[in-house]
């Protein structure tokens, strides 16, 4: 068992923890929960000896961690799966701390078939994926078979079917009567992991007790009512619901959400009124909505609206041009081009004149037929002279061909 009183831990003016108490039981998955910066990797790090506490004590099975006896094979933890040396294979991190920690090395293997690593149990560690490095991190916890395993954000990375198998891993751990305790940001598995929950908010306790007593103190509970599309039923339903003392709230598909009613005095009601109901269900609310209600107040980094007002710069537009995300003022988008725009918008380019009255003259062949290197002249050339130039009485003739120079020409 953990025990923690009056746990307080300070950095200079900055209180991370103060004046913790709480117990994790053996035989049960006991959730760590708060927001980030509220203590939760502060605490594990005192329970595990990693940091000395400014104020009160936390103990394992009765003892400080730095007392216990043979400690690696009594306590497991995965604080952080990339403390782990790269150059190093799985089975060679892993052998490493079992020699540590006088435990036998067949256990490796062992671990590793568990977290379903022996296949890349010779690969070096720097090319895990944070899903295999959480799987590593894991096996190192469960080494030394401990009555106690604290873990930090395990499902971190893993796939839907990692997620599944530490869900169920904890759970088996739990029911051999081992201390499981756990931290993790997961609303939606915590609660089907957990059996009791810690939750602490800017280093405070904020609640100790089962998730479905945190769940039940933490929201309200309500029915869901829908009714058929009928005029004037709804209506009616609504206002005998209201007069009775309950909160009618219309959901955008229709239905009524209904608190402060039991579900067999919202039936009777309807009964009476001759009101067809084509649901009527109970509804809780989920983890996730009681631990948003219960930390709302302790959280202290809340992020704002983007406006994008720093990437969007209004430039100055000109009478009818269209301002961003508008079509252009007093046009209509037709065949690709706007019709009624201003002067000049939006028009087909006016075709240029030709640069010469007639075209060049032909130029002289090239040598073997060969095209002139170079890309086109980028800007007009100069005028042609009003008369071309007479041509040679006799043509140059064209240099003989063999037959390697004839093949080149093709």
């Amino acid at each position: 068992m953990i025990e923690a009183v009056g746990l307080t831990k300070r950095y200079g003016a900055k209180t991370a923890v103060y004046n913790l108490s709480f117990q994790v039981r053996p035989g049960t998955v006991t959730g760590f929960l708060g927001p980030n910066g509220s203590g939760k990797s502060t605490t594990m790090r005192m329970i595990l000896g990693l940091d000395a506490p400014s104020a009160g004590q936390v103990t394992i099975g009765g003892q400080p961690y730095r007392q216990l006896t043979n400690a690696p094979r009594r306590v497991g933890a995965l604080l952080d799966a990339k403390a782990v040396h790269g150059g190093r294979s799985a089975r060679q991190h892993l052998l490493c701390l079992a020699q540590l920690s006088g435990i036998p090395a067949r256990r490796v293997d062992e671990v590793l078939g568990v977290v379903g690593l022996q296949d890349v149990a010779s690969r070096r560690s720097k090319g895990f994926s944070l899903g295999m490095g959480q799987r590593l991190g894991i096996a190192g916890a469960l080494l030394g078979d401990p009555e106690v395993l604290l873990f930090d954000e395990p499902v971190n990375g893993l796939d839907p079917e990692g997620i599944l198998w530490v869900r169920n891993l904890m759970r088996q751990l739990a029911s051999e009567g081992r201390t499981v305790f756990v931290s993790s940001h997961l609303m939606s598995e915590m609660a089907l992991t957990a059996d009791h929950l810690i939750v602490i908010g800017r280093g405070q306790l904020l609640a100790d007790m089962s998730v479905k007593d945190f769940i039940s103190r933490n929201s309200t509970g309500y029915a869901m009512v829908r009714t058929p599309d009928e005029p004037g039923q709804r209506e009616k339903l609504t206002k005998a619901l209201s007069e009775a003392g309950g909160a009618v709230q219309p959901e955008q598909d229709g239905a009524l959400r209904v608190t402060g009613l039991e579900l067999p005095r919202i039936s009777d009601l309807a009964h009476d009124l001759d009101v067809r109901l084509w649901e009527l269900s109970p509804h809780q609310a989920s983890l996730e909505e009681a631990y948003m209600r219960m930390t709302n107040g302790a959280v202290d980094y809340r992020s704002t609206q983007d406006m994008r007002q720093g990437l969007q710069q209004q430039a100055p537009y000109q009478q009818g041009y269209a301002q961003p995300g508008q079509p252009p003022q007093g046009a209509y988008q037709q065949g690709g081009y706007p019709q009624q725009a201003p002067a000049g918008w939006g028009q087909p380019p006016v075709q240029q004149p030709q640069q010469y009255a007639q075209p060049p003259a032909q130029p002289y062949a090239q040598p073997y037929g060969r095209q002139p290197a170079g890309p086109p002249q980028a800007y007009a050339a100069p005028a042609a002279p009003a008369q071309p130039p007479a041509a040679p009485a006799v043509a140059p003739a064209a240099p003989s061909l063999n037959k390697s120079d004839s093949e080149d020409a093709r």
